[in-house]
């Protein structure tokens, strides 16, 4: 096996931001392609996009700790391979996809090997000191923004070739992406940190078990878990919200996610670096939690095209607030269980794009269509604030219980 040695972490920077372009790419192509096998209306085909992304997620729900078990037990760098993979095979199935059945198709490809941020996280936890845990993770949230600057900006401009071509440019990238690992990936996981892989713990239930042994990341889960759920406003909503508010173009839409990633890429990859060391992961993630809480609250009643840039810069540091909430729970688990610990988190992060697509396409359907009680297409951002605030009170306790323990 070779030493991961500094550049570890590049590899697995790239490895995030290619798979990051080709989600990213096909989101502005989304909803034209939908109403092109549907001829169903925009409010409609919405609520399409949510069952799809649920498909993904019930089987990335299933498979995840599966995927973080197998990295504990053979090590991280084939579970990635296989990741990248199926990704590939995902996009050229969607490309192609003469109904939505084969998009449901492709969804459950990518669903089965979805996890890939599992084996990725658990790869960083193998190289990273636990006090540079909150940095490393914030490389990855940084590579996560980039990745989402250059793909819906590449989104937008391919889809004005058609609604297929950006998701053979994913399918590309995603290649590239495993060509390029299985040449220049190391290991990180020596054979003497590796532990049995057992099915009992190799399941969302068994995975949530031994969190359980772990009060401390037990509370901080949960704060992740709404904390994710009240962010999937974000993919699962945001191209039909900017259509149906401010009827953006492809190209438009592709442009305010770039916005967001650029500002992803800086908290992420300049600010959480400097910010977490000086404040504590807890105040870090009390903070991001602030700011993502008002950008969503902004961005409900935004009503032009101004405000809602104006929203979004609102949540600028919001970034700062899952990498410390994982390095929180990662410094609390052994170094034989940060796949199981990854692949638990994956499984948690799942079941958000489970319930959340569900949940909130359905909101902002119920409330943009023509039989709306009262015509608001910024519910869906209302609710999530509010499931995120029930997270930032998570933190606030645990931030609490950790005070007091410092102090004795």
């Amino acid at each position: 096996m070779r030493n991961p040695g500094k550049h570890a972490l590049a590899f697995i920077f790239l490895t995030v931001l290619i798979d990051t372009i080709g989600f990213g790419i096909i989101m502005p192509v989304m909803p034209r392609l939908l109403v092109e096998l549907t001829g169903q209306p925009m409010a409609r085909v919405t609520l399409t996009a949510g069952w799809l992304l649920t498909t993904y997620a019930v089987l990335q729900f299933l498979c995840g700790p599966v995927l973080g078990n197998l990295s504990d037990r053979f090590g991280r760098r084939p579970v990635l391979l296989f990741s990248l993979a199926a990704f590939a095979l995902d996009y050229m199935v969607m490309g192609f996809a003469p109904t939505v059945g084969w998009l449901f198709l492709g969804r459950a490809i990518a669903g089965v090997a979805g996890a890939v941020y599992s084996p990725a996280m658990a790869y960083i936890a193998d190289v990273s000191a636990p006090e540079k845990r909150a940095q490393s993770f914030g490389l990855m949230g940084a590579a996560f923004g980039l990745g989402f600057i250059l793909g819906p900006a590449l989104g937008g401009l391919l889809g004005t070739f058609g609604p297929r071509a950006p998701f053979f440019a994913a399918a590309a990238l995603a290649a590239l992406n495993f060509v390029y690992g299985l040449i220049a990936l190391p290991e990180s996981l020596p054979t003497e940190r590796r532990r049995a892989f057992e099915w009992t713990r190799a399941n969302p239930v068994g995975a949530f078990s031994t969190l359980m042994r772990y009060p401390a990341v037990l509370g901080m889960a949960g704060a992740v878990l709404l904390w994710q759920l009240g962010h999937q406003v974000y993919p699962a909503t945001w191209s039909f919200f900017a259509k149906l508010r401010f009827s953006w173009s492809e190209a438009e839409i592709g442009l305010s996610l770039a916005f967001v990633g650029v500002l992803m890429a800086f908290t992420q990859g300049f600010v959480t670096g400097r910010v977490v060391p000086w404040i504590g992961e807890h105040r870090a993630a009390l903070v991001g939690m602030a700011s993502g809480i008002a950008s969503m609250i902004c961005l409900a009643f935004a009503c032009q095209t101004w405000a809602a840039y104006a929203a979004l810069l609102v949540g600028a540091v919001q970034g700062l607030a899952y990498p410390s909430m994982n390095a929180i729970m990662s410094k609390q688990m052994p170094p034989d269980q940060q796949g199981e610990l990854q692949g638990a988190v994956s499984s948690m992060m799942s079941l958000t794009t489970i319930l959340g697509p569900v949940l909130l396409t359905q909101t902002l359907g119920r409330f943009s269509s023509a039989s709306a009680p009262v015509y608001f297409p910024g519910a869906a951002f209302l609710l999530a604030s509010m499931l995120s605030a029930v997270a930032l009170a998570l933190v606030l306790r645990a931030s609490g219980a950790h005070t007091r323990a410092t102090a004795q």
